[in-house]
């Protein structure tokens, strides 16, 4: 038995802590509410009573929404000083590469090794232990989390040995699924408008030209326009799309179609859609009228 923390309990990070608890790991786990942390309690996990408890485990894996929480809870909070020498954190959130190299620096300063893990999946495939991890730092603490990484993944993806070089490749799978979906809502808003039944349209893609999970998941939420619940909100989306807009600035790349979809994303956040499922963008393209 390994011990291993598991620091915020959304949807993820409470599949996460589920898999690790059934493979016999001994688990810790904190979030700011109770609710997820006592029914991970009833599973066998242990509860930690803050974050600087839980980052007295040996490996504390953290799956927190964005920069600002990243930061205010490892960073800010000073609680890398009170944590052991050798404790190895792997953030699991979408940051950006700026926060990447910052929270980089801010372990190795205090001793702490650090991991950046991002991940391909939503909420279903992170329950079925099959998630894609993107992992980047140096290569021994890879190694030593890796165990912890087959419990819940089915590839890890080792993309160098520093923790931006996965977030980038995380921002920018996350923006071509921004563009897929844009691009799936303009055809499918053409099909319904020339009388082609947008299921049957869908269907014909993916089956043919595009199989896959992306088409064929976000390509039948639009045709059926089923936003809700939402597996990854337009508030989520459009953080992601403005990660990769300032990761392009930085590296002075352009993204025409980023530019397109950031009007597109804030549109719909303005227009009360922010908890949707982010394939809702497809609604800022004009369509037929569902029958």
């Amino acid at each position: 038995m390994s011990g291993i923390a598991v620091i915020g309990l959304g949807a993820m990070g409470s599949a996460i802590a589920h898999n690790l608890v059934k493979a016999g790991h001994d688990v810790v786990v904190w979030n700011r509410s109770d609710g997820p942390v006592d029914e991970l309690v009833a599973a066998g996990a242990r509860r930690a009573g803050s974050v600087a408890e839980a980052m007295r485990m040996p490996v504390v894996f953290s799956v927190l929404s964005d920069d600002q929480a990243v930061a205010e809870t490892f960073i800010d909070s000073g609680v890398l000083a009170g944590t052991p020498g050798g404790t190895v954190h792997v953030n699991l959130a979408t940051v950006s590469t700026g926060l990447a190299r910052q929270a980089g620096a801010a372990h190795a300063e205090h001793g702490v090794g650090y991991v950046a893990a991002p991940v391909f999946g939503r909420a279903p495939v992170a329950e079925a232990g099959a998630l894609n991890i993107l992992a980047a730092g140096e290569s021994a603490l890879i190694d030593r989390v890796q165990p912890f990484f087959d419990v819940i993944g089915s590839r890890t993806w080792r993309l160098g040995d520093r923790p931006e070089q996965a977030n980038i490749v995380k921002i920018l799978g996350n923006y071509l699924i921004a563009c897929t979906i844009q691009s799936l809502g303009e055809a499918v808003s053409l099909a319904e408008g020339a009388g082609v039944d947008s299921g049957r349209f869908v269907e014909l893609l993916t089956s043919t030209l595009f199989p896959g999970p992306v088409y064929t998941g976000y390509g039948s939420i639009i045709a059926e326009r089923r936003y809700r619940p939402a597996g990854f909100t337009t508030v989520l989306g459009r953080k992601d799309l403005h990660l990769a807009l300032q990761a392009a600035t930085d590296h002075e790349i352009p993204l025409p179609i980023g530019q397109l979809l950031r009007d597109v994303f804030d549109q719909a956040v303005a227009e009360g859609r922010g908890a949707d499922d982010w394939a809702v963008i497809a609604e800022q393209q004009p369509r037929a009228q569902a029958v």
